[in-house]
């Protein structure tokens, strides 16, 4: 039966969607092409008629899933205010949601160590997707000059990326949660788990509508953090 392209770019993208979850579950070499496109629901002989290595597969997984984390962020910078912007992608990166669910996270904890051994051609496509989010984290920095910024970013992703592998290893436990929270502290220099504010008082209430504001933003941004959770 002859397919028309529509047809075959749609399953194309659905193995490479599958495909960078279950890599990112189980690594580079703890799966198999067999198994990644039963996964997709199609057989192992119509691989090839998808790509012309497993190599190529790996390339695009990995560049599929580093492209989320990358959009998942710009889409958070467009719908936050611009002083939260940050802390809310730190506070989402490094979260025990984030941390039991490295299927559907960062391809670089999940992946990155393995990303190492591989050819020069995956490695090359890697550091490309690890760049563009270099690009995206330094985008935040506005008050500091391009390459500044820049370094900022690559500190701040090393950060991020080394706590949440840390946080991984360590498990589940108290160790694990207080791993990432000095990974939070380190990146936005301020008490990451801060008590709630004291409930408002009938006279706190009647200070005027400015005092609204702060608790509007607030819930603004956790509406985006919400949304942010719910994609893979």
């Amino acid at each position: 039966m002859r397919y028309s392209k529509e047809h075959k770019l749609e399953t194309h993208a659905r193995i490479v969607q599958k495909a960078s979850v279950r890599l990112r579950e189980k690594g580079a070499h703890g799966v198999g092409v067999a198994d990644l496109m039963k996964e997709a629901g199609l057989t192992h002989g119509g691989f090839y008629a998808h790509f012309s290595s497993r190599e190529q597969l790996l390339v695009e997984a990995f560049a599929y899933a580093m492209d989320r984390s990358t959009e998942r962020w710009r889409k958070l910078a467009a719908e936050t205010p611009r002083e939260q912007r940050l802390a809310l992608i730190v506070d989402h990166y490094l979260s025990a949601t984030h941390r039991d669910d490295p299927g559907r996270g960062c391809a670089v904890p999940a992946l990155g160590a393995e990303i190492v051994r591989e050819s020069s051609k995956t490695r090359k496509a890697f550091a490309s997707k690890l760049d563009e989010m270099i690009d995206a984290i330094a985008s935040e920095y506005v008050e500091a000059p391009p390459k500044t910024a820049r370094k900022q970013a690559v500190a701040t992703l090393a950060t991020l990326m080394g706590t949440l592998l840390l946080a991984r290893i360590a498990g589940t436990g108290e160790l694990s949660d207080t791993i990432l929270q000095a990974g939070r502290e380190a990146v936005l220099g301020r008490a990451a788990d801060a008590k709630p504010p004291a409930k408002r008082t009938s006279a706190s209430r009647g200070a005027g509508k400015s005092a609204d504001k702060p608790a509007t933003k607030t819930a603004s941004a956790a509406k985006a953090k919400a949304r942010l959770a719910a994609q893979d």
